[in-house]
């Protein structure tokens, strides 16, 4: 019996490959499914069963495609409804590969037709279970994705949820390892460990949400509380994992490359959103006007999904040299499947050819605090803004400083000076040229990055208080 994680950082998931005896299931498989194909085929093994936990909302998931090419089946729990050819399974339903089995636990409270699988040995021993976003290490799965579609509230799912981990997750034994869909980073839940294996005895001894005293009027109030919105990206994702999308394989065939001047040509002829890629301290240093930046090495996709609202939205690419095809993969594994291409050569294309390009004003936290200063001196207001989650900015802040967080920034804008200048911080510079790239492209280029965010802020003498002022939070 072999098992292996294929976990993704930057979406924070965790797809499985399991083989016994020649026979291969893929759990949760990524969009991009090539990898599992290669890997089976390199150990003489062939895929047999596509197990889902559930319909994904953080991401595509790649069921569709892999049961295309392998023949594979494709399984869901109970109350699942796609409109392709899939196996329903029952609860408690049993499935051979090879010489274990791994059981549907159908188990309802994230989505109804959430479902774990339970990996027994060849000798019939509780192995291991692959806990989707039922059990995360940690945390458990948000209750509130699911609501408009069960026609229920929160406050039903997860009392549903209670009882499904109560008798179906927290009676297998301790040493049971657990293999959960995401860790820490994902918007499936609020409090999940950097840690991506466990197990029940773990998790019943560290995990708030699995107290043996617990009641479910407990475990209701602490599931539901603190649960910021979901990305807007969210419904659409659960869409194409219930009635199939596109081969990634084509998107990428179907995307041109552009030279600089084609390129400017088509950004005015489609009305193409420009997303620049690459590292924000070259984006800082020139990029073309108002492109929007997400650097590719950061939590890409789920800010992708998060800022750019019209899925459909047609894309140019500006993209490190040689990342142009990982980047439209990374694109569509968030179902962002309208690329229309890239800049050939990447931005120094765009600069040889002699076309106008932009830049962000940056300054260090060193430079900050002089000029908060300054202002203080002078009695002036000097307008900081603070782009961190709201959680981040709960903990700690700069005294005065508004909470006007990345993911609503567009709620935001009213607020920032037209004329004067403002500064921009997050925790350490990622989120905030994001966010200076997005005011910029509305026509504030009065806006001002701060190198390093709140870690450097930190280091200075600029004062910092965890007071909340509620009408800071919008």
């Amino acid at each position: 019996m072999k098992i292996e994680q294929i976990y993704t950082g930057c979406l924070a998931q965790g797809a499985y490959y399991i083989e016994s005896n020649g026979e291969v299931a893929i759990i949760d498989p990524l969009r991009e499914v090539q990898q599992y194909i290669d890997k089976a085929t390199a150990n003489n093994a062939k895929i047999k069963y596509i197990f889902e936990t559930h319909f994904h909302a953080d991401f595509v998931s790649g069921h569709v495609t892999l049961a295309e090419k392998t023949g594979a089946k494709i399984i869901y729990g109970p109350n699942a409804n796609p409109t392709f050819d899939a196996h329903i399974a029952q609860d408690n339903e049993v499935f051979h590969l090879g010489e274990i089995t791994l059981t549907c636990l159908h188990t309802p409270g994230h989505t109804m037709e959430s479902s774990c699988y339970l990996l027994k040995d060849k000798n019939g021993k509780d192995y291991a279970l692959f806990s989707g976003d039922t059990l995360f290490l940690g945390d458990v799965g948000r209750p509130d994705l699911a609501q408009k579609a069960a026609d229920m509230t929160q406050e039903d799912l997860a009392g549903i949820l209670f009882d499904s981990l109560r008798t179906k997750v927290m009676s297998l034994a301790d040493d049971v390892i657990v293999y959960p869909a995401h860790g820490a980073g994902s918007a499936c839940g609020k409090n999940l460990s950097k840690e991506t294996v466990g197990s029940i005895g773990d998790q019943k001894a560290t995990n708030y949400a699995l107290r043996a005293d617990m009641t479910k009027e407990e475990f209701i109030k602490e599931v539901t509380d603190g649960l910021l919105p979901p990305p807007a990206y969210f419904p659409m994702n659960v869409k194409f994992n219930k009635e199939g999308y596109q081969n990634v394989e084509t998107i990428i065939s179907e995307a041109k490359a552009f030279d600089a001047k084609t390129f400017e040509i088509v950004a005015n002829e489609t009305d193409a959103l420009i997303l620049d890629v690459r590292h924000q301290d070259d984006f800082e240093k020139g990029h073309i006007p108002k492109s929007i930046f997400i650097g590719i090495d950061g939590q890409f996709a789920p800010w992708v999904g998060a800022l750019i609202l019209d899925y459909k939205q047609p894309i140019l690419l500006v993209t490190p040299v040689g990342r142009e095809n990982e980047t439209i993969t990374r694109l569509a594994r968030v179902g962002y499947d309208a690329t229309l291409g890239y800049l050939s050569g990447g931005f120094e294309t765009w600069k040889k050819a002699g076309l106008d390009y932009d830049t962000v004003t940056s300054v260090s936290a060193e430079t900050l605090e002089d000029v908060l200063k300054q202002a203080q001196n002078d009695t002036k207001e000097l307008a900081v803004f603070d782009v961190r989650k709201p959680g981040e900015y709960e903990a700690e802040h700069i005294v005065d400083v508004p909470s006007t967080p990345l993911d609503f920034l567009n709620n935001h804008l009213a607020e920032f000076p037209k004329e004067n200048d403002f500064y921009l911080h997050c925790a350490g510079g990622y989120r905030s040229m994001i966010a200076a790239s997005i005011v910029k492209a509305r026509g504030y280029h009065n806006v001002i990055n701060v190198l390093g965010g709140f870690s450097a802020i930190k280091k200075t003498g600029i004062k910092t208080t965890n007071f909340v002022c509620p009408s800071t939070l919008k």
